[in-house]
């Protein structure tokens, strides 16, 4: 599994296994399957409402010894509803108590609304007690990481937005690598909007490995040094997913996925939203 190298020195899987959406009970296998098939980032969040079921998962495969946890890579996050600073200390045990861990290796805050800054103060505090190992943030626009970035002692160690074919956020990349915060996707499939498996582009591409649309957008998100999250419930697509570091796109087949960029999100009007 490839790792990219946080600011604080800690290195996070490039590839991870995302639960949003994910049916309540078929959570937790979803997860134990997911860790079998080779995921050692696991995504979750407290407005998922899944977070014991995630944390369950993680259980069993420790438990049956397929990983050991400092292994893994587990990543939740806090809404904006849990915003102020003593809301925000109480969410974050309760996170941890919930899904049975010792800390978390990531915490995000969920959304650049409220009051984030009394968010990032307990974040923060977190991180410095050892509850937390890396700390970021979700959907900030550059423009907004920027200014968070300038107005925090402790800067964020990652960014999940949205990146995905049809919204490739090149420009936003540029801006992250300039503040050394990590971009992470998420909805790396646009959940396939505008019918991303079937596009000729991405399949003439894959044909060409023998792959999957699918496994090309992965392989194109890993070679911008991007952190990709996946979701299925079915072991052979988890499986199919992370089967993804066997062959290299070309520069020119690059280009072709960049042609393909609309410079607009595949879900909303803006790059807020409620995921």
């Amino acid at each position: 599994m490839l790792k990219v190298k946080l600011n604080n020195g800690i290195k996070m899987p490039q590839l991870g296994f995302g639960v949003y959406q994910i049916p309540l009970e078929e959570t937790a296998e979803a997860v134990y399957q997911a860790i079998k098939a080779g995921y050692r980032l696991i995504d979750t969040a407290s407005i998922y409402r899944n977070e014991k079921e995630t944390g369950e998962g993680i259980s069993k495969a420790i438990n049956e010894g397929i990983v050991k946890r400092e292994e893994l890579f587990i990543t939740s996050k806090l809404f904006i509803l849990q915003a102020p600073e003593p809301t925000a200390t109480r969410t974050i045990k309760q996170s941890l108590d919930i899904m049975n861990l010792d800390y978390l290796d990531l915490y995000l805050i969920h959304q650049p609304y409220g009051d984030v800054y009394g968010a990032w103060r307990a974040i923060v505090a977190a991180q410095q007690s050892g509850a937390i190992k890396s700390i970021g943030i979700f959907n900030f626009k550059s423009t907004e990481m920027i200014e968070f970035v300038g107005l925090n002692e402790v800067k964020p160690q990652s960014n999940q937005i949205e990146v995905n074919p049809w919204n490739q956020r090149s420009e936003d990349q540029e801006w992250h690598e300039q503040y050394n915060v990590q971009v992470e996707a998420w909805a790396p499939f646009a959940e396939e909007k505008h019918d991303l498996f079937t596009n000729s582009v991405l399949s003439e591409i894959g044909s060409h490995y023998g792959k999957s649309v699918g496994q090309v957008v992965l392989r194109w998100l890993m070679q911008r040094g991007i952190v990709a999250l996946a979701k299925s419930v079915r072991p052979e697509r988890m499986a199919e997913n992370i089967n993804i570091f066997d062959f290299e796109l070309s520069k020119s087949e690059i280009e072709k996925i960049s042609n393909l960029d609309m410079i607009e999100s595949a879900f909303f009007d803006t790059m807020h939203h409620n995921k």
